[in-house]
C-alpha cells in the first residue's frame, strides 16, 4: 500500500520534470549546425555596399550600421550598389518591441525595378505584432510574374527560439544556382532546391532592407493595423555581409555555398538543425495549405 502511495505521488512530479526536461531543451535553442557561412565572409559598411532607396529623413547611418523607422509620414528603404546573381546575403538585425501590428521590416531580393509586373524576389520579412505574441519570420520566394495580379507567393512562417526585440540576430539568404537556404544565427530554417527552372529565380536581383506599413496583411491577415500612436518603429541593421558574384562580375565566379562542402547542399548536422527548427517553430506552409491551388506550385 505505501509503494502504491508512493507511485501516486510520484507520477505527477515525474510528468513536471519531463515538461520541464522539455521545455528547458527548446529554450536552450537548435543543435549546433556545425558550420558558419557568415564567419567565411568579411563584414560591410552601410555605405560600401548601400544606398537610400526611399524615406532618406527616415533613416541614420553610422558607419557599419543603420537604422530605419516609420511613422505617420513615411517609412524608408535601402538598396545594395550592385545587382548579384548568387551569394551569400546577411545582416543583423534587432526589431521594434511592443505594439508593432501592421509593421514589416524586411531584408530581401528582387529584380522589381528591372521587371516590373514580372519580377523574382526572395524574402526576409518579419511581421508585426501585438505585445501578447510573437513576431512571425515570413521566408517566402516570388519566380516570374509577381506583382501583375497573379502573385503565386510561396511562403513558409515561423516563430522564433528567442526575443528578436532584445539583441541582435543574424538573419541570411543564400542563394546558387541550386538552392536557396534561409538562416537564422547561421542555422538553416529553410531550403528551397531547384526542381525546376520554371520554378527557381535565376535573374539578377538587389539586395534592399525596408520598414513600412502592410495593414491590410500584415498581422494576422489584417485584423489589427499599424497603431501610430506608438511611433516610429524602428529597425535596426549592422554587420552587413555579401559574398557574392555580381551581375557584371566574371563569369567563373564560384557561387556561395551553404555547407563545408565546396559542392552544395546541406550537412547531416545541418539538417538536424533545420529539421529541429521545423518541428518546433514552423507556424505555416504554403505547400501544406489545402486553400491553395498547387497547380501554380509545382514544386509542392
Amino acid at each position: 500500500m505505501q509503494s502504491h502511495s508512493s507511485f501516486l505521488f510520484m507520477a505527477p512530479l515525474l510528468y513536471l520534470i519531463l515538461c520541464f526536461m522539455s521545455s528547458s531543451s527548446s529554450a536552450q535553442g537548435p543543435p549546433s549546425p556545425g558550420y558558419s557561412p557568415s564567419s567565411k565572409i568579411d563584414s560591410i559598411n552601410f555605405d560600401q555596399g548601400f544606398r537610400n532607396l526611399w524615406g532618406p529623413q527616415h533613416q541614420r547611418a553610422d558607419q557599419g550600421s543603420i537604422t530605419l523607422w516609420l511613422d505617420s509620414y513615411s517609412g524608408s528603404g535601402f538598396k545594395s550598389l550592385h545587382a548579384y546573381r548568387s551569394g551569400y546575403f546577411g545582416a543583423d538585425i534587432k526589431l521594434q518591441s511592443g505594439y508593432t501590428a501592421g509593421v514589416i521590416t524586411s531584408f530581401y531580393l528582387s529584380n522589381n525595378e528591372d521587371h516590373p509586373g514580372n519580377h523574382d524576389e526572395i524574402d526576409i520579412e518579419f511581421l508585426g505584432t501585438t505585445p501578447d505574441k510573437p513576431y512571425t519570420l515570413q521566408t517566402n520566394v516570388y519566380v516570374r510574374g509577381s506583382g501583375d495580379g497573379n502573385i503565386v507567393g510561396r511562403e513558409i512562417k515561423f516563430h522564433l527560439w528567442f526575443d528578436p526585440t532584445q539583441d541582435y540576430h543574424r538573419y541570411a539568404i543564400l542563394w546558387n544556382p541550386s538552392e536557396i537556404i534561409f538562416l537564422v544565427d547561421d542555422v538553416p530554417i529553410r531550403r528551397y532546391p531547384r526542381k525546376s527552372d520554371a520554378t527557381f529565380p535565376s535573374r539578377p536581383m538587389y539586395l534592399y532592407g525596408s520598414i513600412w506599413d502592410a495593414s491590410s496583411w500584415a498581422t494576422e491577415d489584417g485584423k489589427y493595423k499599424a497603431d501610430y500612436q506608438y511611433q516610429p518603429f524602428i529597425g535596426r541593421y549592422t554587420n552587413f555581409k555579401i559574398g557574392g558574384c555580381t551581375a557584371e562580375g566574371a563569369a567563373s565566379c564560384n557561387p556561395a555555398s551553404a555547407s563545408p562542402s565546396s559542392s552544395g547542399g546541406l550537412s547531416q548536422q545541418q539538417y538536424s538543425a533545420l529539421e529541429w527548427v521545423q518541428r518546433n517553430y514552423l507556424v505555416y506552409n504554403y505547400c501544406q495549405d489545402a486553400k491553395r491551388d498547387h497547380t501554380l506550385t509545382p514544386e509542392c
